[in-house]
Order: structure tokens, then sequence, then C-alpha cells
């Protein structure tokens, strides 16, 4: 493992993640741990909304800490979860869920292990 900065005017927001009415910014976590660990934060593209397909994710740990706006998840056994700036939100492995719908200006940092997982419609 590496030590690692980033800074936000250091990097980019980059629109070639998992949805496509998201940006993603890396920040720099997924080479300092070889892949091990993943950490980006997630700003909706303003206009342009939630398609909301079910899919679960293969990977050991996933949480979603919400930095500004809002998004509303649906998480089988769960229902309808509404997270706003400030809240977190662990997503158990496999487990099947879907984006209802966001704020324009949403922005979320997740983190994953391992940084790169498959994900599966459900």
């Amino acid at each position: 493992m590496e030590f690692s900065v980033s800074h936000a005017d250091d990097s980019a927001f980059e629109g070639d993640g998992l949805r496509g009415y998201f940006e993603y910014r890396e920040l720099g976590i997924r080479e300092a741990t070889g892949g091990k660990v993943g950490a980006h934060v997630i700003r909706a593209v303003p206009g342009r909304h939630a398609s909301g397909e079910a899919h679960t994710h293969g990977l050991d740990f996933q949480m979603v800490y919400v930095l500004k706006g809002w998004v509303r998840f649906w998480y089988e056994g769960q229902g309808e979860v509404l997270l706003r700036a400030g809240s977190c939100v662990h997503q158990p492995p496999g487990i099947r869920h879907r984006e209802i719908e966001h704020s324009d200006d949403v922005e979320m940092l997740e983190i994953t292990l391992p940084a790169s997982f498959a994900t599966t419609p459900a």
C-alpha cells in the first residue's frame, strides 16, 4: 500500500463510470491500495435522471455517504430509502437495489472493496 493525497482541484470528474447520469472523480485510493479499495466522489449530471434498473454488485463492502443534495434508493427487504446530505448507507454484498431519483446537485462519496467489481442486472 502507498501513501496517497487527492485534491479536488487536481482531479476532474469523468463521465465514463457505471451510470451515465453520474460523473465520477477518483480519489487515488484504487492505485494506492493496488485495487483492494475504491473511493470516488459521484455527482449528478444536471438534467439526466436515473433509469431505475434493479441490480446487484459482486463486492465485499460498499458504503455511500451523501455530501450534498439527496438521492432515493429502493433496497430489497428495506423498501425506499431517502438519503440526504449527511446520510450514510452500507449496502451489504449482493443486496438487490436500484436508484429511483436524485437531485440535480447530488454529490456522494462511495467506498468499495474491491475497487473493481461486477454489476449484474437483477
